[in-house]
């Protein structure tokens, strides 16, 4: 007389568990990259916001001198790093990453080798 036995080995039990610390190992640093990402996708669009009210101040006063420099998203700080009546710069940074954003426009100190108006994070 045999008798069945329904379960799984010990051993079948511990190559799911290898299995699971392999994908584990790969979907973590993945995830952390995409956590980056968004920190610095949400420091480009308050930068982005930034360059539209900018424009709306000097299409109504004819300067960029002082403009509202504001942020709305959590967790990020807006900074001028320079500003006149023909052109301004600003730096966002997060307290959720090391990383910074800047952006200028017009005649701004800061403009070295980037594009006008398109925030550029390092």
């Amino acid at each position: 007389m045999s008798r069945s036995r329904k379960g799984f080995t010990l051993v079948e039990l511990l190559i799911v568990v290898v299995i699971i610390g392999i994908l584990a190992a790969v979907a973590i640093p993945k995830f952390a990259d995409t956590r980056e990402k968004a920190y610095l996708s949400a420091m480009r669009s308050d930068l982005k916001r930034s360059i539209a009210v900018a424009e709306s101040f000097f299409a109504d006063n004819g300067t960029y001198a002082a403009f509202p420099l504001d942020s709305a998203s959590p967790g990020v700080t807006l900074t001028r790093l320079s500003g006149d009546a023909r052109g301004w710069s600003a730096q966002a940074t997060s307290v959720n990453t090391t990383k910074t954003c800047t952006v200028y426009v017009g005649t701004a100190a800061t403009a070295v080798s980037k594009p006008e108006g398109v925030p550029t994070c390092q």
